[in-house]
């Protein structure tokens, strides 16, 4: 991915969704890495960027590759439901169901959590 001007993490975040989209995979896994390399802690490309390399990695095959992927995006947000499905993801993707299996449950408890803490609407009082 080299270019005349420094991409920004979005930019590279979005080559490697086209890419992804295009059938491949292991050159989106480089996009994704090159935007994370480039994004900030905190930006939301930065977040969509490891959730695209998590994808892609696993599109990829590379399994193992792909949940630790999944477990260094947990490392940044402990707290986000869809990092734990990911993970979840692809550990069933490489056959590991009880680990799957925890990985999902944790993300149901987090996803309840902000359920939780989210003020109460009119609606959700009926």
């Amino acid at each position: 991915m080299t270019a005349s001007k420094p991409q920004t993490a979005e930019a590279l975040s979005q080559q490697g969704l086209d890419l992804l989209a295009a059938g491949s995979p292991a050159q989106a896994a480089l996009a994704f890495r090159e935007a994370i390399a480039a994004g900030h802690e905190g930006d939301e490309a930065h977040t969509e960027a490891h959730h695209g390399l998590i994808r892609a990695l696993r599109d990829a095959g590379q399994l193992n590759e792909s949940v630790g992927a999944a477990m260094a995006l947990i490392a940044l947000t402990p707290n986000d439901p869809l990092a734990h499905t990911a993970l979840s993801i692809s550990l069933q993707a490489a056959g590991h169901i009880p680990q799957a299996e925890a990985a999902a449950a944790r993300a149901r408890v987090l996803e309840w959590k902000i359920q939780l803490q989210a003020p109460a609407t009119k609606d959700s009082l009926l």
